[in-house]
């Protein structure tokens, strides 16, 4: 086996290779459909992926995400149960290469927003340490980290196979890793989960959930002449958002230690046939931002109440609720053994102790965390997640990258240690 402390710390440079590679994913446009009619999906990044991997020697897997929107499983091991690599790690000979003892599962998403006003947005460039370019901070250079990553735990021969989702469609519905999931099943076991959104190189042990209701108001259409025939939903709409704002008032009152108060905003307002006519319907779309502990039965209560308040002040309000889209929030505990792990990597690649925090945004992580599987979000630095002006630090994309190995490394140290 290569000398892995020397390896992992070598000079080899890690960091044109990388470069070039988030360089190849940021050319190839994989906007997600779901949020732009332009949108070309992920096929064609899914095969350059598949592709590189395997000329990496790295076994790929496709996943039918649905409407032909593929996500890849790539593997630095082929599969195996932990029957069957017990079973193998009995048998192997003592000069031979261990059986996995353990999995790290990486996660990064391989779609993106649309490509809005930006210059050039699928020509990489280079300025310093930055790349700019649609997806690069969101998230491809975390994809490409993971990659190499997986690429790396190969060839140094860790006894941690190093998986890798590659997955569709994050930016909207999440089915890339809903079918991941499915697609490994039941028995998949992996000891610790990272997902390489970016955080500036912290380690995100919690984000918030969100749960999205519609909100139907309804009214009496008449002739805007005879106003007294008629119940106006959308003057009605705005009784409930004065609740909705009263809300707001009593969630920030409670606060989570690592994501502040859960949230709730009025998106989306539609209603009304015309000037002169008193509209008889008003739909309103509301998010509601929701902490660890919270449920979406918890918030359709909430909308419920609001409701309840406005009819009880208002005789002709009339409203019905419908729960359109849910997605639960994640909290690991910054005590858990990953974390200790995670950052005792850090340290090692780059010699500072990084922050244990919580994130703003939601990611595929809760539902790798659903199934049991320890999980955390850790990636480069960067700015402008679906603006128009978009870059990730090339260093920050190395160092990730080395990081997981070094993770991967802590991890088989670990498992062999408890299986001693």
């Amino acid at each position: 086996m290569p000398d892995i402390d020397r390896d992992i710390n070598r000079d080899i440079d890690l960091s044109t290779e990388i470069t070039e590679l988030l360089a190849d994913l940021v050319r190839i446009e994989s906007t997600n459909p779901s949020l732009s009619s332009g949108g070309v999906g992920e096929a064609s990044i899914a095969s350059w992926v598949a592709a590189w991997c395997e000329t990496q020697g790295l076994a790929v897997d496709p996943v039918d995400s649905g409407d032909g929107r593929p996500s890849l499983v790539v593997r630095s091991r082929p599969a195996q149960s932990r029957a069957e690599s017990a079973a193998a790690q009995s048998d192997a000979a003592q000069s031979g290469p261990r059986p996995a003892t353990g999995t790290l599962l990486l996660c990064g998403h391989l779609d993106t927003v649309d490509l809005g006003a930006m210059t050039d947005p699928l020509v990489p460039r280079v300025d310093g340490d930055r790349l700019y370019g649609r997806g690069s901070y969101d998230m491809k250079a975390g994809l490409a980290a993971a990659l190499i990553a997986c690429r790396e735990a190969a060839r140094l021969g860790l006894d941690v196979d190093v998986v890798v989702a590659a997955v569709a469609d994050e930016e909207h519905g999440s089915l890339g890793i809903q079918r991941v999931l499915d697609h490994l099943g039941a028995g998949f076991v992996a000891d610790a989960a990272v997902v390489t959104e970016p955080t500036e190189m912290a380690i995100g042990v919690a984000h918030k959930g969100f749960v999205w209701t519609e909100i139907d108001v309804m009214g009496v259409a008449a002739h805007g002449s005879r106003p007294q025939l008629g119940v106006d939903a959308i003057v009605r709409t705005g009784t409930l958002l004065v609740e909705i704002e009263a809300l707001g008032r009593r969630l920030a009152a409670r606060a989570h230690p690592l994501l502040g108060p859960g949230t709730v905003h009025a998106g989306v307002i539609e209603g009304g046939q015309g000037p002169s006519t008193i509209p008889e319907r008003c739909r309103l779309t509301i998010e509601r931002r929701t902490l660890p502990g919270e449920s979406p039965t918890d918030v359709e209560r909430e909308v419920g109440q609001l409701l309840a308040t406005c009819a009880a002040a208002d005789p002709d309000f009339r409203a019905t609720a419908r729960t359109v889209m849910h997605r639960p929030p994640l909290e690991t505990a910054g005590a858990h053994p990953l974390v200790a792990a995670l950052s005792g990597a850090c340290q090692d690649i780059r010699a500072d102790t990084p922050d244990v925090s919580g994130l703003s945004y939601w990611a595929d992580s809760a539902f790798i965390a659903a199934r049991g599987i320890p999980t955390v979000l850790f990636g480069p630095g960067g700015d402008g997640a679906h603006a128009d002006v978009e870059w990730v630090s090339l260093r920050d994309t190395a160092d990730c990258a080395r990081v997981l190995v070094q993770l991967a490394r802590h991890l088989g140290t670990a498992l062999r240690r408890n299986e001693a």
